[in-house]
C-alpha cells in the first residue's frame, strides 16, 4: 500500500474511532472532522494537489471517473478494508478537487438504538403506498430509511429493490430478498431504474431520493399498483413536503397529482437531530400520516390545514416537532435550551414547558 493511501486510511480510521460522522479534505488546508455536529481539525499532513490527484485515482471507481471529468463532481461509495464504508462526494472548488466523506456504519442501527418511535414500525408494515423520510442534509434520513428496510428484512418475506446514489448501508438477505442498485454502476439514473423496476417483481421499492417529477410520478404509479415505496425528500417539515412534491410538477398538472397523492401517500416522517443531555444526538420526529382527514384535505386542496391535522392527530400516531421536543425534554433526554433551538415555534414550546398548550388557532386545550 502506497504512503498516499496509507495516510488516507489513517485519517479515516481516526475519524471512525473518534466518532466522526464526516471527513472533509481539500488542498492547502488542514483535514477536518465533524463530531457531534462540530468541526474539528486533526493533526495530519496538509493535502497537496499531487496527493489529491493520487488519492482520487485510487478511490474514484471506474464508472464515476468519466462523470467526474465532465461534471466536476460525483457521488460514490468507498470502502476501506478494516475501517468501513464511506458515502463520498468529490467536487471542485477554486480549481482543485475536494473530498467530503460520510461514514456509514456497516451494521444497520435498530429502531431503539436510533431513538425511533414504534409508530415507524407500523408505517414500515404498510402493504402499499408512499412513505417519505424528510429533513435537511445530515439529519439522518438515510439511516432512518435503512432501519425501516432492515426491520422489514428481519421480519417479513418480501422482495426489496433499492435504487441508491450511492449505496450506503449493505443489506444481507434475512427473511426478505434485497437487491441494491447503484446509480451509474447498476443503472443509468433514478428515472431509468424506476422505469424498469416494476418488471423485477418487487414488493417494496426504496429510492434514495425523490428529485424530480419523473421520479415521483413513477413512485405514485408503483404505489397505485400495490407496492410500498420508501424514499427521502429535502424539506423542513412534514406539511412543507406536500408543497415540495407539487412543485416538481407544472401548474396545470398539480390538480391531478394532488388527487393521486391523496390516494397513494402513506406517511411523511420529517426529522431534526437534537443534542442529548448525555453528549450524543437523537432525532426529533414530526410525523404526518395520511388519515381520512388528511386525505380529504389533500383532495380539497386545503394543504394549509395539514399542520393543524398533524398537531391534533396524536391518537393516529402523528406529532409536530414541538410535541416531539416536549416529549424528549419530559423524558430528560434533551435540555429545554437545546429543544428551544430546534423548535418550529419556540414561543409555543416555551408555553408548553409552562403547562399551557395551544392549538394553531390559539385555543387553550389544557
Amino acid at each position: 500500500m502506497s504512503y498516499d493511501i496509507e495516510l488516507l486510511r489513517g485519517v479515516l480510521k481516526a475519524a471512525v474511532e473518534g466518532g466522526a460522522s464526516d471527513v472533509h479534505i481539500k488542498v492547502g488546508t488542514p483535514i477536518v472532522l465533524r463530531i457531534n455536529g462540530n468541526i474539528l481539525t486533526i493533526e495530519a499532513p496538509t493535502p497537496t494537489v499531487e496527493w489529491m490527484e493520487k488519492i482520487l485515482d485510487k478511490v474514484v471507481p471506474a464508472h464515476a471517473k468519466k462523470r467526474l471529468d465532465t461534471d466536476r463532481e460525483v457521488d460514490f461509495s468507498y470502502y476501506e478494508p478494516g475501517v468501513g464504508r464511506f458515502r463520498t462526494n468529490v467536487f471542485q472548488q477554486r480549481g482543485t478537487f475536494a473530498l467530503a466523506m460520510r461514514y456509514v456504519k456497516t451494521e444497520v442501527p435498530s429502531f431503539n438504538e436510533l431513538g425511533l418511535l414504534p409508530v415507524l414500525k407500523d408505517i414500515a408494515r404498510s402493504p402499499r403506498g408512499i412513505v417519505l423520510v424528510a429533513g435537511t442534509t445530515g439529519c439522518g434520513k438515510s439511516t432512518t430509511l435503512a432501519a425501516m428496510i432492515e426491520y422489514i428484512n428481519s421480519n417479513f418475506k418480501k422482495h426489496i429493490i433499492t435504487l441508491e446514489d450511492p449505496i450506503e448501508f449493505v443489506f444481507e438477505d434475512n427473511q426478505s430478498v434485497v437487491e441494491q442498485r447503484e446509480i451509474g454502476l447498476d443503472t443509468h439514473s433514478f428515472q431509468h431504474g424506476l422505469k424498469h423496476v416494476l418488471r423485477q417483481d418487487p414488493d417494496i421499492i426504496m429510492v434514495g431520493e425523490m428529485r424530480d417529477a419523473i421520479s415521483f410520478q413513477a413512485a405514485m404509479s408503483a404505489a397505485d399498483t400495490g407496492h410500498l415505496v420508501l424514499s427521502t425528500l429535502h424539506t423542513q417539515n412534514a406539511a412543507q413536503s406536500i408543497g415540495r412534491i407539487l412543485d416538481f410538477f407544472k401548474p396545470d398538472e398539480r390538480e391531478q397529482v394532488r388527487r393521486q397523492l391523496a390516494s397513494t401517500l402513506r406517511a411523511v416522517i420529517c426529522q431534526r437531530m437534537v443534542a442529548t443531555t448525555e453528549g450524543g444526538v437523537t432525532p426529533a420526529l414530526e410525523i404526518l400520516i395520511n388519515t381520512s382527514t388528511v386525505k380529504k384535505m389533500l383532495e380539497e386542496n386545503r394543504i394549509e390545514k395539514i399542520s393543524a391535522a398533524v398537531e391534533t392527530g396524536r391518537d393516529d400516531g402523528m406529532q409536530t416537532f414541538n410535541q416531539a421536543l416536549f416529549d424528549l425534554v419530559k423524558d430528560k433526554k434533551v435540555s429545554e435550551k437545546e429543544a428551544m433551538t430546534k423548535a418550529s415555534n419556540p414561543q409555543e414550546l416555551e408555553m408548553m414547558f409552562k403547562g399551557i398548550f395551544l392549538t394553531q388557532s390559539s385555543r387553550i386545550l389544557n
